[in-house]
């Protein structure tokens, strides 16, 4: 027996087969990438129907390469990327592209709502707090920006919804996808009726929650893939949710650390008492909660790096000159908002910035500075996840960024004074979806991946970067406004 996994995410999608002890087929996998449409006023959306067609042909090599394997595809699980917002019309198509949780245009919303809404109460409820990044915000931007657009939607969903509605003629969302758009209530698993009388919605605008699998695809998809017309779709999962089981941390006793595109640390635990703020609350399914804090910077400051500072486009070239700088050597303090800031601050309108450039100053050494700023961030999320994990936990890396980088990864444990273990080769996001869709099978977990040899902050770096940090937060004061604790 055999699962397709499908990571869906805001550069790429990956299409991977995995066996039923979650183990990947090397040959059965495909990777399709694209770019989202940035705009000057801090828009950054992606076409849904190019997005669908990108997914379409992730699924249609890996069908190829898993040969006559193929039949014995059991279900398809999903990972996609959370905080993303389409709305459709009264027949299913889109009335306007996908906005990503990068877009920060709904940022003025966001404060009004916080002047409206008592903004702890509906993070205690919701485990979201009142930003640019959710439901609420978007939506209120949206009825002002584009009225015409809100009043013909008859549903507003993510990606992750659109797709399974259109490979599956069904539409629902899974617990764990409303758990990341700022409008589920935690208590009672539905949707927050104060917060859909503050969006002018009412709940037949959204999708249905719950986690239960198509037994089947809708044409013209059954045509395209016959192998898998019978195969169980999923409901689309949240990529973090999904990177956490694949990275073995599903429980208190591991905090994932994830860097891609953006950057996280998040646990698994069950239903918590209280959630520190700055953090996030979102679900791996019914039982299963997810606590933890994203940054809107990861690998995509090292991108924006080699598109506008010239630096070499090779990972090992652009290491070498990251290894180059010694720490904080280069007399920067950086702020790294290129996309507003999220976590612990939740200043979508807070923007980027690099202090003490001089003439001598070098691409490199703000390259160094900028990765040492996401670093310090992480570390700020790390100081309020700490408490709630287990006694001698351990911090398991993944994601690009950090698999690519050594230097990056001992940046990260100087920042955040811990070992850090890193899985080697491992998509954690796709292999989560696959974990979660054999647990659906009835299949026992299998026995975690071994993690890399750790890597252990060095005493004296990890003294630097705390002075640094501290002037990272004064920058922040002065800068962005005073930080709330």
């Amino acid at each position: 027996m055999l699962v397709m996994a499908l990571d869906v995410g805001s550069s790429s999608t990956r299409a991977q087969c995995f066996d039923d002890r979650a183990r990947p087929l090397p040959e059965a996998s495909a990777r399709v990438t694209y770019d989202a449409t940035t705009t000057a006023d801090g828009g950054v959306e992606l076409d849904p129907e190019a997005l669908l067609e990108a997914v379409a042909r992730a699924v249609d090599d890996c069908v190829e390469r898993c040969g006559p394997r193929a039949p014995d595809i059991r279900a398809v699980g999903l990972s996609a990327f959370w905080h993303s917002l389409l709305a459709l019309d009264a027949g299913g198509a889109p009335l306007t592209p996908v906005f990503t949780w990068a877009d920060t245009r709904s940022a003025a919303a966001a404060a009004e709502l916080r002047r409206r809404l008592d903004a702890r109460a509906v993070h205690e409820r919701t485990g979201a707090p009142l930003h640019a990044t959710f439901f609420p915000a978007r939506l209120g931007w949206l009825r002002q920006a584009r009225p015409a657009v809100f009043a013909r939607a008859a549903t507003w969903c993510g990606f992750g919804e659109y797709l399974t509605r259109r490979l599956t003629g069904g539409l629902q969302v899974s617990i764990s996808m409303a758990s990341g758009t700022g409008l589920m209530d935690q208590t009672t698993g539905g949707w927050d009726r104060e917060l859909l009388a503050a969006c002018d919605i009412g709940p037949e605008r959204l999708p249905p929650i719950g986690d239960e699998p198509a037994a089947a695809l809708a044409a013209p998809f059954t045509a395209r893939w016959p192998a898998l017309a019978r195969a169980r779709w999923h409901p689309a999962w949240g990529d973090g949710a999904c990177s956490n089981l694949g990275s073995d941390c599903s429980g208190p006793e591991r905090i994932a650390l994830n860097v891609g595109t953006s950057a996280a640390l998040h646990l698994v635990t069950p239903a918590p008492r209280e959630v520190p703020w700055g953090l996030w609350h979102y679900r791996v399914d019914a039982r299963r909660h997810l606590i933890g804090g994203a940054t809107s910077e990861g690998g995509n400051v090292l991108a924006w790096a080699r598109r506008t500072l010239a630096l070499p486009g090779e990972d090992a070239a652009l290491d070498t000159a990251l290894a180059a700088v010694a720490p904080d050597s280069h007399g920067l303090t950086a702020l790294p908002f290129l996309a507003g800031e999220r976590s612990p601050g939740w200043r979508g309108d807070a923007r980027a910035a690099v202090t003490g450039i001089s003439l001598a100053t070098t691409a490199p050494q703000i390259l160094r500075a900028l990765v040492e700023a996401v670093a310090y961030r992480l570390a700020a999320v790390y100081d309020r996840l700490r408490p709630l994990a287990a006694p001698g936990h351990a911090v398991i890396a993944s994601g690009g960024a950090l698999g690519h980088s050594r230097v990056w990864t001992e940046i990260m444990a100087d920042a955040l004074g811990v070992p850090i273990g890193v899985l080697p080769g491992i998509e954690a996001s796709s292999r989560g979806a696959a974990l979660l869709a054999l647990g659906a099978l009835g299949r026992p977990a299998p026995p975690p991946e071994p993690s890399g040899t750790p890597v252990h902050p060095d005493p004296r770096r990890r003294d630097i970067y705390a002075a640094a940090r501290a002037r990272q937060g004064r920058l922040y004061d002065s800068v962005v406004g005073p930080r709330v604790s």
